[in-house]
């Protein structure tokens, strides 16, 4: 085994490795990137993975742990005294890593074991802890920080554009370009799970040429980004329900799952009161920035607005809430359920 080079003053090693890395988020594959980064090679404190690219490169990704004994564990399997264990010396003379998952789910003796290894982190020993961020256990990130952990934060990422930001990066790992229509294209058609979107960005790199748009996403998947609950919704509130009818039975017919529609619909219902209910004399920007919403949903939405009333909403909105009820188990029938409510949506349209 390759012996491990000494820890710095500054808290890493000879070769520039981190000897204590804190990944704080609960973003998973944002964390298991950021934890391979930290084996392979230096991370830069305070680092945020959302939207950077982090790709696994030459031997370094091959064997990121450089011979060293590696132990993977998640921090509530942990029992009091065993780090000291799995961080003691090897009896070959090679270095320890020790990868400490999920910290804050840690018992507090295995959290004070914790805060003192970091404390007095010995030469031959990288130690990686992962915490959610969240209030549990929270002093030990400030323990782990005043050891001087290099930060790497991993946060959720749930908002529209943060996503897009996540699919620009993943484009410009492959060295590809993606324009805006394609990028929502592909969210519509994979969904929002980034491990998805990932392999999606990978997929569509090594299979198509040029930029990547809607026309690019709609032909690599075959008729799915035309069917998914989004497109659904958006034929049934425009009050299309040959349309929406049609687009219901291919997106079952391809797998999408009966509650990600019901779930669009009541999401399109909700930001068709949202945008509603903001005068209509504002821009289309200015009600974008009040609802935190992009510019384009907001024009969406106020096109599909017309023919829509407060009462008319707000009875869609009810049928959209029985009908989740009924795909999640209540029903016979989770198709017949969805037709159903797509055709009230419709009458209620029309409905003065």
């Amino acid at each position: 085994m390759a012996v491990r080079s000494p820890v710095t003053k500054t808290g890493t090693t000879t070769t520039g490795q981190a000897a204590l890395t804190l990944i704080v988020g609960e973003e998973e594959l944002l964390v298991e990137r950021a934890v391979k980064a930290a084996l392979a090679g230096p991370v830069q404190a305070g680092t945020a993975l959302v939207g950077t690219v982090l790709a696994d490169t030459g031997a370094a990704a091959q064997d990121p742990a450089g011979g060293a004994d590696v132990h993977d564990v998640m921090a509530r399997d942990l029992a009091a005294g065993e780090l000291s264990m799995l961080t003691s010396p090897s009896l070959f003379g090679g270095g320890t890593i020790a990868v400490i998952r999920a910290a804050h789910e840690a018992s507090a003796a295995v959290v004070a074991e914790i805060g003192a290894l970091a404390a007095a982190m010995p030469p031959d020993v990288t130690l990686v802890v992962t915490h959610s961020g969240g209030a549990k256990n929270k002093s030990l990130l400030t323990a782990l920080q005043a050891a001087g952990a290099q930060r790497v934060d991993c946060p959720a990422v749930r908002r529209f554009g943060e996503r897009m930001d996540f699919l620009r990066a993943e484009f410009a790992r492959t060295g590809r370009k993606a324009d805006d229509g394609g990028l929502r294209a592909l969210l519509d058609a994979v969904g929002t799970d980034l491990r998805d979107l990932a392999a999606a960005c990978d997929q569509l790199a090594s299979d198509t040429t040029g930029v990547v748009n809607a026309q690019v996403i709609a032909r690599y998947w075959r008729g799915r980004a035309e069917a998914t609950g989004f497109s659904v919704a958006d034929r049934a509130l425009e009050g299309n329900l040959a349309q929406a009818l049609a687009q219901l039975r291919w997106a079952l017919a391809v797998g999408t799952a009966p509650v990600l529609i019901t779930s669009a619909l009541a999401r399109g219902i909700r930001t068709l009161g949202q945008v509603g209910s903001v005068p209509r004399g504002k821009s289309g920007a200015a009600v974008a920035s009040e609802l935190a919403m992009p510019p384009w949903m907001v024009d969406k939405a106020r096109q599909q607005l017309r023919g829509w009333t407060p009462a008319g909403l707000a009875r869609a909105h009810s049928a959209v809430a029985l009908a989740d009820a009924q795909v999640k188990g209540e029903g016979a029938s989770a198709g017949y359920a969805l037709e159903h409510v797509i055709r009230v949506i419709v009458e209620c349209r029309s409905q003065t």
